[in-house]
């Protein structure tokens, strides 16, 4: 049997706290965290805003060490240790995944928490992609108590994975 996957999802924040929401698609609403900025049109690198607009789902990045390949319809990406994600508005890997040296500092997306056990990329500022204009924009798994991202959208992991089953390329995400 064939699952067809989801047309669209809409994120809005909750009245009263800019770093909170919902995540909505058919019946069902599942409380996500938000950019400590909010969400803004005008995103910036560095800004922590959750980038308003209608985005497509690239690929899911997942942890293999840690979980099962998840069901979806999306490109899947295994998260391997030296991937890293460019956040160098300078750099011309900018807003795109790098493999990072052992020995460096960088960022990297095999993350000790649990926070990039699955990473959907969305296409934000990737066509054109234009420096300054905000990197690294995922859907991923929340922290505890849902506290704010710096400037993704983050579920808590059993949602997450629930909604990988329902997600292809033909899926957009509408933050508004």
């Amino acid at each position: 049997m064939r699952i067809n996957s989801l047309s669209r999802m809409t994120v809005r924040r909750k009245p009263g706290d800019p770093a909170r929401g919902v995540l909505l698609t058919g019946p069902l609403a599942v409380p996500v965290a938000l950019g400590r900025g909010g969400i803004k049109a005008n995103k910036r690198e560095g800004d922590g805003a959750t980038p308003r607009g209608t985005f497509r789902l690239k690929r899911l990045w997942w942890r293999a060490g840690r979980h099962p390949r998840p069901a979806t319809l999306l490109p899947v990406e295994r998260i391997m240790p030296d991937d890293g994600w460019c956040e160098d508005p300078i750099d011309r890997h900018y807003n795109r995944r790098i493999k990072v040296p052992p020995e460096s500092k960088a960022d990297r997306l095999t993350r000790q928490d649990n926070l990039y056990d699955f990473i959907v990329e969305l296409d934000h500022n990737t066509r054109p992609r234009v420096a300054g204009r905000g990197s690294a924009v995922f859907i991923h798994v929340a922290r505890p108590g849902f506290t704010p991202t710096a400037g993704c959208v983050a579920l808590d992991i059993n949602s997450l994975r629930r909604l990988l089953a329902r997600l292809g390329p033909r899926t957009r995400i509408m933050v508004e």
